[in-house]
């Protein structure tokens, strides 16, 4: 995969986790759960980049 591929992938994680960090929030009214969602999706985007 090239760089520009992954910072397209990247990027198209970024909507996610804007969006569904403030569901969460709205949902649960906690920063701790937001920042839980937002650790898991970084770490679901990592893994899928650095293949």
């Amino acid at each position: 995969m090239d760089a520009a591929r992954k910072i397209g992938i990247l990027v198209f994680c970024m909507v996610p986790a804007i969006i569904g960090g403030g569901f969460v929030y709205h949902f649960s009214h906690s920063y701790a759960a937001v920042a839980i969602y937002e650790i898991l999706l970084a770490s679901f985007a990592g893994a899928f980049v650095s293949r």
